[in-house]
């Protein structure tokens, strides 16, 4: 790994369809023998009209709908629509996937990396102010869907805990969370309680960059200046593929629920998380 930015890095009230009249219509439009079907169940952000007379089904809203093309990866389910997405945002030198041009210094490829266990446990500990304020909000959802993110197996918080309490021993003074994990910390705990499709777009990063890119980091930082020394940040407790399906299907069961919209809102919150998350990690070096 020779970059620092991250890597492979959630019903209505009514269900029954309303039958007007279509004397309402201009006689022109529509013979008055038919009868328009609202879905209520789709409204308020999407109505499926369809128009039926004696004779047959005339037209339907949906038909522009059905015909669009769908996004890579969405007949695999939504998880996969974020994968993708993530990979785009890669460098080349990351991922042959990524797209991503270098435009900022700090997107750079790192010529020679050098961390320092000053700027290590920085990023520790701002990493673990983020994993606290996730697991909190899950833990106490301000929307339904996140429960279904308690207790997954991914939890991160306690095994840091561990590792910053090893770093006492060793004599080191561990730091207050610094301005990259709070100013993330506070970001999630605002949209957990307004924006949930784009929550759960960090959520999804965080956890599974950490799985991937970030297990290669932590094995390069223990190399560096740890004497090999493999932190319980990077450990869990069962099958990680399998930990890591679970939540994919749980991802891809909250998704079931939303709209397109809110399915595209949630993938163009991806750059936002990599670029917060980029600003922790980056800790590193410091």
């Amino acid at each position: 790994m020779s970059s620092l930015n991250p890597l492979s890095q959630f019903q209505s009230l009514f269900n029954k369809p309303l039958l007007l009249p279509l004397s309402q219509f201009p006689s022109s439009f529509i013979p008055k023998t038919s009868f328009i079907h609202f879905h209520l169940s789709s409204l308020p952000r999407r109505v499926s009209v369809s128009v039926t007379p004696m004779n047959g089904v005339i037209a339907s809203s949906t038909t522009a709908e059905k015909s669009k093309k769908r996004n890579p990866g969405e007949s695999k389910g939504f998880v996969e629509e974020m994968r993708f997405v993530a990979m785009k945002l890669h460098t080349k030198d990351q991922a042959k996937e990524g797209e991503k041009e270098v435009k900022e210094p700090e997107e750079k490829t790192v010529a020679k990396w050098e961390p320092s266990v000053d700027g290590y446990l920085k990023f520790l500990v701002d990493s673990k102010f983020v994993y606290d304020t996730l697991e909190k909000i899950v833990q106490e959802p301000a929307y339904p869907s996140y429960a279904e993110f308690r207790n997954t197996g991914l939890e991160r918080s306690a095994s840091l805990a561990k590792d910053l309490e090893w770093f006492k021993e060793q004599g080191h003074t561990i730091p207050e969370p610094s301005s990259p994990g709070l100013t993330y910390a506070q970001y999630l705990t605002e949209l957990s309680q307004k924006d949930p499709q784009a929550f759960i777009c960090h959520f999804y990063n965080i956890y599974f960059a950490h799985s991937a890119g970030g297990r290669m980091i932590g094995k390069k930082v223990a190399q560096k200046i740890l004497n090999n020394k493999e932190l319980e940040f990077y450990k869990w407790d069962g099958d990680l593929s399998q930990l890591l399906q679970n939540v994919r299907d749980k991802l891809n069961k909250v998704a079931e629920e939303w709209i397109r919209e809110e399915k595209d809102h949630c993938l163009e919150e991806t750059e936002k998380s990599f670029k917060l998350s980029g600003q922790i990690l980056r800790l590193v070096l410091s």
